[in-house]
This record gives C-alpha cells, sequence and structure tokens, in this order.
C-alpha cells in the first residue's frame, strides 16, 4: 500500500512503539480539538496509516467504518468510541472471556 507517510515512522507508530489507540490519539490535541467531529478527522487523517500489530497496518478510515459516533466530546469519550470500533473490526489483539 502506498501510505501518506510511514507506518512506523514518527507520524506513525514511532518504530513500532506504538500501536492502534496510541497512533489515532496522537493525531488530537486534547485542549484544542473537543468537541471533535468524526467526519473531520477522518477528512483530515483518513489515509493515515495506523499499525494495528506487529503484521497488520489499516488506514484511519478503515477503523473510522466502525466508528458508531458522528461527535466526540472530550478524549475520554473518543478512546472509548474508537475502542468499540477496534474490538467490532476484530483490529484488538485481546479478547477478554465472559463468565
Amino acid at each position: 500500500m502506498d501510505w501518506p507517510h510511514d507506518p512506523d515512522g514518527e507520524q506513525g507508530s514511532e518504530g513500532r512503539r506504538k500501536y492502534g489507540h496510541a497512533v489515532l490519539a496522537k493525531k488530537i490535541d486534547e485542549e484544542e480539538d473537543f468537541p471533535l467531529s468524526a467526519a473531520g478527522y477522518v477528512d483530515e487523517f483518513g489515509d493515515d496509516p495506523v499499525r494495528i500489530d506487529f503484521e497488520r497496518v489499516v488506514s484511519v478510515s478503515e477503523i473510522f467504518d466502525y466508528v458508531d459516533q458522528e461527535e466526540f466530546e472530550d478524549f475520554p469519550d473518543f478512546h472509548k468510541a474508537v475502542g468499540r470500533a477496534l474490538r467490532e473490526a476484530g483490529y484488538w489483539p485481546y479478547e477478554l472471556e465472559h463468565a
């Protein structure tokens, strides 16, 4: 895939030190960007690569295909919505067993 920048460079996983949520979160200024529009986030970063694990890289827009909110009130709201989307898409590397 031709990414707009190296998935493992400073704009991406920072040498595979950051994955999933961390790559998405570093694109946000917690003090300045909220409330945050999902559509605006995808417009700005949709083609950017997000390293999911040591093998898989997907685009921001692929993850946001599973985000069910149009706007995020604050950083925790963003993290919760993105976490749900990552799990729904099968991009979450850990599954909890329910009793």
